[in-house]
């Protein structure tokens, strides 16, 4: 096992707040392994709404008050490195992992059921109820940290984790089969876009929103039909009602999106980036025997289905930029201008282009 060093490069999270609250510092601890870890040098690692949100408290219910302002409603233990995206190379392990996978290269799974070689009985998100990736070193229970058997580079597969295993849970949650027409909001995004691929790859007819400019690179990508974000969806879908709804925006146009639900549709979220609280006819929901399902952890097969997804070629990575760990704050305001498709990556250690 190589020597390696005691302190790290990162970015941490101070406080709650702008992006003052993001902290470069070259002098923070390497975390030590317990048993089941793995030691990972970081290699590339993308940008998520989530990072965003984190730092800003949005998830807090106490209008941004820091005692329930982490993903799992508590309060975060700063200071924080964020960054649930990640590839690199395992180079270390604890003592009940097999030396042999040092040298592979894995992604991580961001939704975590072990930390500490504890079963967890409630899920961390990595970044959040744990150090993340934006470090040269990270450390995650083995189970989470699946290799992956590609051409691909460190930079592409950095921005498949956490966006690609949403989008895939959420299908898998609703169920969605050959042949079933999928409406997709938030199309252009990282989760958005991956939600297409992946719906495609089920054999299912992908309806995407999205604006005029981006609408070609969503068919691109697969899409059947787009559709625009302030656009008359009923009419707009070829007066066809749709088997799913698959949502990460939410706001205000939200009732419309049951509506177009056929009767025993489906309707499965992980996102509300155009705003959390909505308007429910409940006459809707029971008449037409709507199903609505919230979709944050995974279920076990979700990442390795993902990972397979990945080594036969059937999702492509779509990276819009990338940038040096050290430009996180220039990362992340492009990142809020929502001008980008796809996913924006870090680029953290030596990586492979």
């Amino acid at each position: 096992m190589p020597t390696l060093p005691t302190e790290m490069y990162g970015v941490q999270l101070i406080k709650h707040g702008d992006l003052d609250a993001l902290k470069y510092n070259e002098n923070i601890p390497v975390p030590p392994l317990t048993d089941n870890d793995v030691l990972i040098e970081v290699r590339a690692a993308g940008v998520n709404n989530t990072d965003l949100n984190t730092r800003k408290g949005w998830y807090s219910k106490g209008d941004n008050d820091a005692e329930d302002a982490g993903w799992g409603g508590n309060a975060l233990n700063l200071p924080l490195i964020q960054g649930a995206d990640v590839c690199g190379f395992i180079v270390a392990v604890g003592k009940n992992v097999d030396p042999n996978r040092i040298g592979e290269r894995v992604i991580i799974e961001p939704c975590l059921t072990e930390a500490n070689s504890k079963e967890l009985n409630s899920p961390w998100y990595f970044g959040s109820e744990c150090d993340g990736g934006f470090a040269q070193y990270t450390k995650v229970a083995a189970r989470h940290a699946h290799a992956v058997d590609t051409e691909m580079s460190d930079v592409e597969l950095a921005s498949f984790p956490c966006s690609y295993s949403t989008a895939e849970n959420l299908l898998h949650r609703a169920n969605v089969k050959a042949n079933e027409r999928v409406f997709i909001t938030g199309a252009s995004g990282g989760v958005g876009s991956a939600a297409v691929q992946l719906a495609k790859a089920r054999g299912a007819y992908v309806v995407a929103v999205t604006s005029e400019e981006k609408r070609a690179t969503l068919e691109a990508l697969g899409a059947d039909e787009t559709v625009l974000r302030d656009g008359d969806w009923a009419n707009l879908v070829n007066q066809k009602h749709v088997d799913v709804v698959i949502d990460l925006v939410a706001g205000a146009r939200w009732p419309e999106l049951l509506e177009i639900l056929k009767p025993f549709g489906r309707y499965a979220t992980s996102g509300a980036i155009a705003g959390p609280e909505v308007l429910l006819d409940v006459r809707t929901l029971y008449l037409k025997d709507l199903t609505l399902l919230g979709c944050t952890v995974l279920d076990n097969e979700v990442f390795a289905n993902l990972v397979k997804h990945i080594e036969n070629g059937s999702i492509k990575p779509l990276v819009s930029a990338t940038y040096p760990l050290a430009e996180i704050c220039k990362a992340q305001q492009q990142f809020e201008k929502k001008s980008h498709i796809g996913k924006m990556v870090l680029t953290v250690g030596k990586n492979k282009f």
